[in-house]
């Protein structure tokens, strides 16, 4: 199955050298290339990718706004953000619009087009960098306080959350809880259920501000 993309850039370079790149793979498809936010939110509408990569500092409209719009519109893609910047005041924002994960520029080409191919599979990429900010941004908001859809989980479901929260993998949750991959993943669309999240990275977002993972907690 080809898997359709947006390349969303102000630099034409950047968005020829991804196109080379995600063009090797011969289930992607670069379907358009926009070079700011207000293009992107054309394009997305009109082209219809399975998923857009969105720089977020451009001219016109940031990737921030223009992921807010993408998402609000029926039936939307999947958004991958990218920045140079792995402390991009935009990343938790971003997230929280609706983006579907976060990979940096400068990653390394196999892992960047892995990266590309977990979210449009319909999975959630949480780089390492992004959960560190998540918690450096609640370090800063006490007013945090519980979640009554917390109370649906069960104590698994719960435990798994906590290790969802800190960007543990299926395998390494099964590691680590002494259960199968295949139960995991129960657990975790479980969780999403109950919680009304799309997915992972909006359970790590919905287990701070809930204030269910502790501010300061790796």
């Amino acid at each position: 199955m080809t898997i359709r993309l947006l390349i969303v850039d102000d630099q034409a370079l950047v968005r020829s050298g991804l196109r080379k790149l995600l063009e090797s793979e011969p289930e992607f498809e670069v379907v358009g290339e926009a070079g700011d936010g207000e293009q992107a939110v054309w394009s997305a509408a009109h082209l219809k990718p399975d998923l857009v990569l969105m720089d977020i500092r451009m001219p016109v409209m940031d990737g921030l706004e223009a992921t807010a719009r993408i998402m609000g519109g029926p039936d939307p893609p999947r958004v991958l953000v990218l920045t140079t910047y792995d402390l991009d005041e935009y990343v938790y924002r971003a997230l929280r619009v609706g983006a579907s994960g976060f990979l940096l520029k400068d990653t390394p080409p196999e892992q960047f087009i892995e990266g590309v191919r977990v979210v449009a599979r319909g999975d959630a990429l949480l780089a390492p960098q992004v959960t560190k900010r998540l918690i450096a941004e609640f370090l800063l908001r006490p007013e945090s306080t519980s979640n009554p859809r917390l109370e649906q989980l069960t104590a698994r479901e719960r435990e798994v959350l906590s290790l969802v929260a800190r960007g543990l993998s299926n395998r390494e949750i099964a590691g680590d809880l002494g259960i199968g991959e295949t139960t995991v993943r129960t657990h975790v669309g479980n969780v999403l259920a109950k919680l009304e999240l799309r997915d992972r990275v909006q359970a790590v977002v919905f287990a701070f501000a809930s204030g269910f993972v502790p501010p300061g907690r790796e």
